[in-house]
Parts: structure tokens; sequence; C-alpha cells
């Protein structure tokens, strides 16, 4: 699910000066996780998504699904956003898209399509000022994913005002109008993009989104040889052009 840490139709991104300090951090203690549900529900509540909790937490079934991955985003070593992200195959389904629109994705699935399910996207809402590019540091774990599981497509579940923000980045295009989200006060719609026909042309446009087989073994690869801290300034993606091109 997004929440108000969704970017502006066209932030400017500012050079390297912030993937030098960034962080990528796969969220595994019940510590990590107490911190992204608190982060969710700042996020959340100051998005107008939800009412006042005394847990002052967000957190689901899905957190705990055997297909996730929950990764936070680190700059200069603090928490700043989180992402969920659900790889979806016929074998393993769990994640609130097939839930809220299942019958869009099981007739996929069932033709053995792979698809990545990004999630629970937040922002702490004052990092989310003072980084502007953080949307684009953080969705970027989920098209690595499209590339590490040979995805054929990217799902994503979108407020409708800021559907052109994922139109113009990742290509997506709705695939089923807004419906309500569990315990969520707006409607959320589903795009979608094909990741390999249309890998070329994000790339071009954004060459953020490249990286090393390195780096996405590293992330997603579970056992002891994965690292538990990505740092971006070792990864192998142009740097020297974070400008996106009209």
């Amino acid at each position: 699910m997004k929440s108000g840490a969704e970017p502006r139709t066209s932030p400017v991104l500012r050079g390297s000066g912030l993937f030098d300090r960034v962080d990528y951090r796969l969220i595994e203690t019940p510590e990590e996780r107490d911190s992204v549900y608190l982060m969710r529900y700042r996020a959340y509540l100051h998005g107008g998504l939800i009412l006042p909790s005394e847990s002052r937490r967000v957190s689901d079934v899905y957190d705990d699904a055997p297909n996730v991955w929950m990764f936070g985003v680190y700059v200069d070593g603090e928490l700043c956003s989180a992402l969920r992200i659900h790889v979806l195959t016929s074998e393993c389904r769990s994640s609130f898209a097939t839930e809220l629109f299942g019958d869009v994705l099981h007739p996929r699935l069932d033709q053995g399509e792979v698809l990545i399910d990004p999630a629970r996207f937040v922002a702490d809402p004052e990092k989310a000022q003072q980084f502007p590019e953080l949307p684009f540091v953080t969705l970027r774990l989920a098209y690595l994913a499209c590339e590490h599981f040979n995805a054929d497509s990217g799902l994503a579940l979108v407020r409708p005002e800021h559907q052109a923000f994922y139109r113009r980045v990742f290509l997506h295009e709705t695939i089923a109008e807004p419906r309500s989200f569990p315990n969520v006060l707006k409607k959320v719609a589903l795009m979608a993009s094909g990741f390999r026909s249309l890998r070329g042309q994000v790339l071009t446009r954004f060459p953020i989104m490249r990286s090393s087989a390195f780096e996405r073994r590293m992330l997603f690869d579970r056992g002891s040889e994965r690292l538990p801290v990505i740092d971006l300034p070792e990864l192998a993606f142009e740097r020297a052009t974070m400008v996106p091109r009209s």
C-alpha cells in the first residue's frame, strides 16, 4: 500500500549526494520491525489514511508471509523509509494485492506469471520533506526485485492522485479501478507494467534503476552468505546521470 510517502509528480534529483549516504537493510529483528511499524503509523496518520490508535503501530499478517522481504532505507544511519516486497508465483500468492484484487491477479498466476508486489511504502514525514529523492531510492528496491526474480510484471497499489508518478517512472497502467483497502480511509487502484518489455525504456529514462547482479544477490538471496547492509556507493549503477530524461 502507498502512503503520504509518494513523491511529487516532477521532483528534482539533486545529483548523487544522497545516494552516497544511503543503506538498504533487510528488516529482521523485533526492534527493527517495531521501528518500521511506528514509521508506518506516523506516515499513514500524516497522510490521512488511518485514524489515531493507542498502539501507534501498523502491521499485518503479511509482514510474516513466506514470500516477503521487508527493507528499511537508512540515510546517515537513520531509518527514513521502508518498503515490503512480495514475490507472487503460482505456488505462493500471499499479499494484500491478491487479497484485494484476486479476481485480476489469480488468473495471471494460474498461467505461471511471476509478479512483484511492493507494499507498505512509507517515509518518515519529516525525512520525506528533507529528501525528495526518497521515493526513487525506496521504490528502486521493487525494480531490483523484478530483475532478480525475472518477473513478468511489477505491481503497485496506488491512490488515484499518485497514478501519474507511476505511469511516468515505471510506465505503469491501471488494470483495476480503485477499491477499498482494509482499515484504510482511501481507496487504491491496481497498476502494473510489463517488466521485460519496458525495462529498456525505464533504465534509459531513470538510470538509478540500474543494478548489479551482486547487489541483487545481497538483497534478495536468503542464506548465510547474504550481507545485512547494502551501501549504495559500492553499486554499479550510473550515478553520473541521475536526472530523469523527459
